[in-house]
């Protein structure tokens, strides 16, 4: 009999833990659910694709300072377009892709003039990619690589020095699609 009870017992706790790992899941969700605030300002990045949370036409607009309320992340780094190491900071591009309740696992990068490249999100999240904002505590004009500038922490990783990863540091970033 004992064991009968002992054997009730573990099922019980185990069917309560299970409903209790249910609910989290289900709360989880619902926070990545919810749409995300209006941009206040002018939108400096849109990202479409495959996302759960939007904020109108099932597009995720950003302005300055809602991207600056995302993780963001500080790369000294030489560049073969710059002279001289910069300071530049801006959001992690993971943290873009978890705002957005992104499912993809590649983020198509589009610049102001349709140049467009993939960016593989294990990658982005690997090496710390940034969408820069600043360059050397500076907001990045057009005509200096912004508004917005794919940048790998090419110093820190000799690796990241090839035309491939070149070829996707899209500068003038308009917007991302999540595939």
């Amino acid at each position: 009999m004992s064991v009968l009870m002992t054997l009730t017992q573990s099922l019980g706790r185990w069917a309560m833990t299970s409903a209790g790992m249910g609910l989290l899941l289900v709360a989880a969700s619902a926070v990545h659910a919810h749409p995300l605030p209006a941009p206040e300002g002018d939108v400096m990045l849109t990202v479409a694709g495959d996302i759960s949370r939007t904020n109108g036409d099932g597009v995720a607009r950003f302005d300055r300072a809602m991207l600056q309320k995302l993780p963001q992340d500080t790369i000294v780094t030489h560049t073969p377009w710059t002279e001289g190491a910069s300071r530049f900071k801006g959001p992690l591009l993971g943290a873009i892709y978890d705002a957005v309740g992104a499912r993809g696992d590649s983020l198509h990068v589009v610049a102001l003039n349709d140049f467009a490249a993939d960016v593989p999100l294990a990658e982005a999240k690997e090496y710390g990619v940034i969408l820069a904002m600043r360059r050397d505590g500076e907001p990045m004009p057009v005509r200096e690589y912004g508004p917005l500038f794919v940048l790998y922490p090419f110093d820190d990783h000799p690796e990241l020095q090839t035309e491939e990863v070149r070829f996707r540091s899209v500068w003038q970033v308009a917007r991302i699609v999540v595939e």
